[in-house]
């Protein structure tokens, strides 16, 4: 009897947002007066797809996600033709999980008949806040009033609904926060991405931070604030089964960014993708050209959008396994980090077991309740 192919996800990354904004470090260009180059990306990601299919060999595909970026400013028929490729390229899945990010504009909202009938079944949506001073402040091109129009649009429109939301807001109570949260469960999302509001380096909040010109919230509010977070979204029927991500049951998660946590393949195509493939048992990572037109330029002259592919050693394979497998409640298998030496035994894994931050487990590592709160600082300690 044959073995079912191993899975895969595939990741498109498309870079245009109508707005930057001031939080955001990903790779990212303005959308406007870019249509001709836009229409060059999407063959440019095509022929990056079947250039990675040929280095995959058959596979079961699992999820394709649309990130960027705002994906949802992608011409409907453009996704539909990527779909198209990704079906043909391997065997899609039963379940196959087509995920989508997208702002609530008004403007976008109005696409999302049109990018469900082209294949998406599941929608990301980036409310943030239901509060205008906060939308306002975190530079986002959408008031509350949008918010809660595309939030009544994509609970009619997709078949599964998950929300971005950011908290930890300068002056945000937890008070507020319980109630702005309970207000965007009201609309039946099944699944819920609640991130603390983190100053990255580089970004115009960094720079505003530095200035002075405000001052995020101290430890102990951050602490409080994420309590409220875990309390209110329990109580809704919310599992918290990654550091960040809640769903309403299993069903409800998210299998693409399981596809990461769990160390499975997925090939990435866009500007600045990334990925990791596995040939003749050895995990390879992808990385594709980071500005749209140096991305085309590439894919145009050898059929391919990535310019790295690079054969991971064993100890930086069983890193990365580190850093992702924790944000999940099975975690690893001390046999996937055997690379770094790490087992039961260890003195690293001892002492971070004996101050309750790694659960008691001969067979596998993982982080406690507490062990979550300072993940950062847990892998730090495992990967010294």
């Amino acid at each position: 009897m044959t073995s079912p192919a191993p899975p895969l996800g595939v990741y498109v990354h498309w870079p245009y947002c109508a707005r930057i904004c001031p939080y955001c470090d990903f790779n990212v260009y303005r959308d406007r007066g870019r249509a001709d180059e836009q229409a060059a990306l999407v063959a440019a990601i095509l022929d990056d797809l079947k250039a990675q299919a040929f280095l995959t060999g058959p596979r079961t595909l699992v999820s394709v996600f649309f990130g960027g970026g705002t994906p949802s400013l992608m011409d409907p028929a453009a996704v539909a033709k990527v779909l198209e490729t990704a079906r043909g390229l391997w065997t899609p899945a039963a379940d196959l999980e087509v995920s989508l990010e997208a702002n609530p504009t008004d403007a976008e909202a109005s696409r999302f008949a049109a990018l469900a009938e082209a294949g998406v079944g599941r929608l990301s949506l980036g409310v943030q806040a239901l509060d205008d001073a906060a939308l306002t402040f975190l530079g986002r091109d959408h008031d509350a009033g949008a918010a809660r129009r595309a939030l009544e649009m994509a609970a009619r429109t997709f078949p599964r609904l998950s929300l971005d939301m950011i908290y930890a807001r300068p002056g945000q109570t937890p008070e507020a926060w319980e109630a702005e949260l309970r207000e965007a469960l009201s609309y039946g999302p099944e699944h819920v991405s609640p991130y603390q509001l983190t100053i990255e380096a580089g970004t115009a909040f960094d720079r505003a931070v530095r200035r002075g010109q405000f001052t995020p919230p101290d430890d102990e509010l951050g602490a409080a604030l994420y309590d409220t977070t875990q309390a209110v979204l329990e109580a809704a029927g919310f599992e918290a089964y990654e550091v960040s991500n809640h769903a309403r049951g299993e069903a409800a998660r998210s299998r693409h960014n399981l596809v990461y946590w769990r160390g499975l393949d997925y090939v990435g195509v866009g500007p600045g993708a990334h990925g990791r493939i596995t040939m003749d048992g050895v995990r390879n990572a992808t990385e594709a050209m980071a500005r749209p037109a140096a991305y085309i330029a590439q894919a145009a002259e050898s059929g391919r959008g990535f310019v790295r592919l690079e054969a991971l050693s064993p100890a930086a394979a069983a890193e990365e396994r580190v850093i992702s497998g924790l944000r999940i409640w099975p975690g690893v298998t001390f046999a996937e980090v055997a690379p770094l030496g790490l087992s039961p035994d260890h003195a690293r894994i001892k002492s971070l077991t004996g101050t309750g931050l790694l659960e008691e487990d001969n067979f596998r590592l993982r982080v406690t309740p507490a062990g979550r709160l300072l993940l950062d600082h847990v892998v730090q300690r495992l990967l010294v």
